[in-house]
């Protein structure tokens, strides 16, 4: 199940909004075929596998799969159906799907069939690697992860004189592996100003860009054409995301001339972040990573507009009169968990 895990990581972000799935076949105890679902559309894990064994499975095969075997018709046939025709005989399971719809359905028909199954290898490291897919498809909505980059003390700019990187290299890179991830990034308008970020997934597979978003309720971005994400090779890929009650014609104008897409949104700054997930779950955008600062941290917190946490803490302390991310904000219901990345520690877990 550990080899499935790292054969469904090797499409790291590109399934969406289908799930990272990954297949071992073995014999006697030998691995004798592998395969994942490269990208929503392709046959999946288990049919790769099976394809790539290229004979009848033996009486001793077993199945090694990361999530249930689909039941149903999608864009491919069942995965139950082609592990049926093959002849398997023992399938071993990481999670189950968690469409209430499906989750066991799968498993129950395999057993119908005679065939052995064991469930729950590695569930927890199997459902977590589908986070994103998992919330879409029990809650209908995009899974909005907030990333923050502080000090010990929740500051998220350092004393004047001491640099603007807050974390350290390995903290930067693991970023870059969660951008490449998430189908698309957001940043406040005070953060695309001050900081003009590209917002791109950039590590040893090369540069890529999801969907970027411009979080502008007031459209003060309107006439930078120097941001990055207004003018390098990824700008069809830039949302701004505004209020229409503050939108101005020339202001709108200006984004059309540029080439930048525009979601101007009905409602109010109290009901924007609500508004703008609405849009994002209508254009299908299964998750969205926000790196905020500290007024849109709190302002998503409060408002309880994001699902998931990334925290990223470094053993500094922060500029004095800066405020801290949480100030204000009760995290006591959250579950994280603990990981070290250099000098710095990384809390991560679901927002209570």
């Amino acid at each position: 199940m550990r080899r499935a895990l790292e054969l469904a990581r090797q499409a790291w972000g590109r399934t969406h909004p289908n799930p990272m799935v990954g297949a071992v076949i073995t014999e006697d105890g030998q691995v004798v075929a592998e395969g994942f679902h490269a990208k929503a559309g392709e046959p999946h894990a288990e049919v790769m596998a099976l394809r790539a064994l290229g004979r009848k499975p033996s009486a001793s095969a077993i199945l090694h799969v990361t999530l249930e075997p689909c039941c149903t018709h999608g864009r491919t046939p069942p995965c139950v159906e082609a592990i049926l025709a093959a002849g398997i005989r023992t399938v071993v399971v990481g999670a189950l799907d968690p469409n209430p719809a499906h989750a066991g359905k799968g498993l129950d028909l395999l057993r119908a069939k005679g065939v052995a199954v064991i469930e729950g290898v590695l569930r927890d490291e199997c459902a977590q690697l589908n986070l994103i897919f998992n919330h879409w498809i029990t809650e209908g909505s995009p899974l909005v992860a907030l990333k923050i980059a502080s000090t010990l003390d929740g500051k998220l700019v350092l004393p004047a004189g001491e640099g603007r990187a807050v974390t350290g290299v390995e903290s930067h890179a693991d970023v870059h592996r969660l951008r490449r991830l998430f189908p698309a990034i957001a940043v406040s308008a005070q953060t695309a100003l001050a900081d003009n970020p590209r917002l791109t997934a950039r590590g040893p597979e090369g540069e890529s860009c999801g969907i970027r978003f411009v979080l502008d309720r007031h459209f003060k971005t309107a006439g930078r054409s120097g941001l990055n994400l207004f003018q390098d090779h990824h700008r069809e890929r830039t949302v701004v995301v505004g209020l229409g009650s503050s939108a101005k014609k020339s202001d709108l104008s200006w984004y059309e001339a540029e080439g930048i897409k525009v979601w101007s949104l009905v409602g109010d700054e109290d009901s924007f972040l609500d508004v703008w997930a609405e849009r994002c779950a209508q254009e299908k955008i299964t998750g969205v990573l926000v790196e905020a600062g500290p007024r849109l941290a709190s302002a998503m917190l409060r408002a309880g507009g994001a699902h998931y946490l990334y925290a990223y803490v470094s053993p500094r302390t922060g500029e004095p009169d800066s405020p801290a991310w949480h100030e204000g904000v009760d995290l006591s219901g959250g579950a994280f968990r603990t990981s070290v990345l250099g000098q710095d520690a990384l809390f991560e877990g679901f927002l209570g």
